[in-house]
């Protein structure tokens, strides 16, 4: 396995899972260390900001971090693997008392406000569900894929299908399921006990199309190990939990899947150019919603797309569109923002892309609120251009 190419920065992977209780925070852990025994860079984001746990995981909890000489938080490190947690910024029994605002303010801060270095992986430990933080995330950051947790019980499964469904509506890769806790070997006669059901894993996977990365068996060396800032990867590297975690690494490690849509994020101030995406070269037959690029004249936004197709949508006609709560009734669908509102001459100020599936749009009316999905643009009536 060979390290990226430091300036196009890290693969960022979401490890999640649609419940509490799996163990996704120790996969996590073991997974990040596996991939540093293999020669990667690696680097942990605690994003579970109410319950962070991966300090304690991997030997370092109650560690505060330093100050670099232009302001960025210096991670933590154990095990070769960064770390920047929210349990680092506070004191072990202190609840986290924050609202959303504050939640993506740290999220981001975590991300961009801290000294990484030159990283080949960034593994985001997720909380558990659908909710705020899964789309700031989605929303903020350019994920290169995210891998969902679960157990074999029925109800883990259902969950996991939700997180997995979420993860594909706000267009993150799925690079696969990991089936956790998956049977119990005894170690005395080596009979493997499946507590929790078996095979439950692979079938998800299979039925929505996801790679199965693997199964881990339930050990509980995993626990105490965790318990103890040990990875079981390091310290039984020969059980079976921990083969099953570098499997997993390895497969994770492997080549991305490439540049297949412009490169996020990106923020085009349309006055002067800057901050514009440069194009990227569609193969034929791509995803009619997946963007390759954009340009903007006489008071149209052009918007190219991996099938091959191009279309020209007129300014005013986006502003239109827009689906925010200021312009629509957030209940009824009704619109509020009625065209005579409108002026004809209205005119895109800035774009900037929202994860890996929308779009914002700034116009000169002040309005910047409005989110267009890729879907959405794509349903719009506008001037189809010729093949691209």
């Amino acid at each position: 396995m060979t390290q990226a190419d430091a300036s196009a920065g890290p693969r960022m992977i979401a490890i999640s899972s649609g419940k509490g209780g799996v163990g996704k925070s120790t996969v996590t852990a073991n997974i990040a260390v596996a991939l540093a025994d293999a020669g990667l860079r690696v680097g942990i984001v605690d994003a579970d900001i109410y319950g962070p746990s991966i300090p304690g995981m991997l030997g370092i909890a109650g560690t505060r971090p330093a100050m670099s000489p232009d302001n960025k938080v210096i991670p933590a490190e154990a095990h070769g693997v960064k770390v920047m947690s929210m349990a680092m910024l506070s004191d072990d029994d202190a609840p986290a008392i924050l609202r959303g605002p504050m939640v993506t303010k740290y999220l981001q801060m975590f991300v961009r406000q801290v000294e990484w270095g030159p990283l080949d992986v960034l593994l985001l430990d997720l909380p558990p569900g659908t909710g705020d933080i899964q789309l700031t995330l989605a929303q903020a950051f350019p994920l290169s894929g995210a891998v969902v947790v679960s157990t074999p019980q029925d109800v883990s499964l259902r969950i996991a299908r939700r997180g997995l469904r979420m993860m594909e509506q706000v267009k993150v890769p799925i690079l696969g399921v990991i089936e956790n806790m998956s049977g119990f070997t005894c170690p005395s006669c080596g009979t493997v006990t499946h507590i929790f059901h078996q095979g439950g894993g692979r079938t998800i996977a299979e039925q929505l199309g996801v790679p199965y990365l693997g199964s881990v068996p339930l050990d509980p060396g995993v626990v105490d190990c965790g318990d103890d800032g040990r990875p079981i990867v390091r310290v039984a590297p020969d059980s079976p939990a921990a083969a099953a975690y570098r499997a997993i690494a390895t497969t994770l490690a492997g080549p991305g899947q490439g540049a297949t849509g412009v490169a996020t994020p990106f923020a085009w101030t349309l006055a002067d150019g800057q901050g514009k995406p440069a194009p990227v070269t569609a193969a034929p037959g791509g995803p009619a919603d997946r963007l390759v690029g954009l340009d903007h004249d006489h008071g149209a936004l052009t918007l190219h797309w991996a099938d091959g197709t191009a279309q020209r949508l007129p300014d005013r006609d986006l502003r239109l569109a827009c689906q925010c709560a200021q312009c629509r009734d957030e209940m009824s669908g009704k619109r509020l923002l009625l065209p005579a509102d409108v002026a004809l001459d209205i005119s895109l100020t800035r774009v900037w892309s929202v994860g890996n599936y929308a779009l914002g749009l700034a116009f000169g009316d002040g309005h910047a609120s409005g989110i267009y999905t890729y879907a959405a643009l794509r349903a719009m009536t506008g001037t189809d251009l010729e093949d691209v």
